[in-house]
């Protein structure tokens, strides 16, 4: 080959010539449908949307009223635990509603992993803040994430009591929340909710029923007597009331596998029986069921 032929090709081999209208692969669009759910499936979308539907209900309907709400910490980690009634009970939403609204910090929800194997429910759920309540949610919730989160440890017991019942907390289970609050080093802090017993009474229950369902249980409410199907979803205008006690603090060691049995016990029976009396102390005073 001929030296200008050679100097040709090699001067065309080292440098290569960008085709028109080719460059460097974009960057992937973010899907704005992944980016608004966050790992636990809350979306802040769908908790804005529940907020504004949602707050005639709760300011119009239960006109929810709060006592000591400058005690649920403005940052960091939290567990909330509060008393559980009424057949489809209205106290969760109203908690995480009320917070949200006048604390602007997220509450999640640790209910039975029953709701989230409902279809269209169990998303729902998720997006509104609803986790399951396993512990090592909590625990990565509360001390990894700071977060807020809200407990029931009377369970599926509170709001499945009958209207005889009303007002007498059920025991807290083993006692599981103490030891989520004290691995994760962070307080409890107790709330005592009157009202949403006579919410959505409930006069006895068919068990027949909800084994055929599947359900944890089946009530029939004074509402459903009173509004027929309608009565299944829709509560009576009982006036809420919410007490926020002092937050609990445990004096051990966060992030151990296990602590004392015994102690575990003790302080959820201790727990249980703050917010117990404070129930009752609330009952004391209230004149009305409907105007409080």
């Amino acid at each position: 080959m001929d030296e200008p032929v050679r100097t040709m090709a090699k001067e065309y081999s080292a440098e290569l010539v960008p085709l028109p209208g080719v460059g460097p692969a974009p960057e992937p669009l973010e899907d704005p449908r992944r980016s608004d759910v966050d790992e636990w499936g809350r979306s802040e979308r769908t908790r804005a949307v529940f907020r504004t539907l949602y707050e005639p209900v709760y300011s119009k309907w239960f006109r929810v009223e709060w006592d000591g709400f400058d005690k649920i910490p403005a940052e960091g980690g939290g567990l909330l635990v509060a008393n559980h009634a009424g057949a489809i009970p209205s106290d969760a939403p109203l908690i995480m509603h009320g917070i949200e609204s006048r604390l602007g910090r997220p509450v999640y929800g640790l209910a039975d992993y029953f709701f989230r194997s409902v279809p269209f429910v169990g998303t729902l759920w998720s997006r509104s803040g609803g986790v399951a309540a396993r512990p090592e949610n909590a625990a990565r919730l509360l001390g990894d994430q700071g977060q807020l989160a809200l407990v029931f440890p009377e369970g599926e017991k509170g709001p499945s009591k009958s209207f005889a019942d009303r007002y007498r907390l059920r025991r807290f289970g083993r006692g599981g929340f103490i030891e989520i609050a004290m691995r994760s080093g962070v307080p409890v802090i107790p709330l005592a909710v009157i009202g949403s017993e006579e919410a959505m009474p409930v006069l006895f229950r068919m068990p027949a029923v909800a084994k055929i369902l599947g359900t944890p249980y089946f009530p029939v409410t004074a509402n459903l007597l009173a509004m027929g199907p309608l009565g299944l979803v829709v509560p009576f205008p009982a006036k809420i009331k919410i007490s926020v006690l002092d937050p609990i603090t445990f004096n051990v060691e966060p992030g151990l596998e296990r602590y004392p049995r015994s102690l575990v016990l003790e302080e959820s029976e201790r727990v249980r029986g703050l917010i117990q009396e404070q129930v009752f102390e609330m009952l004391k005073v209230r004149r009305s069921v409907w105007f409080g």
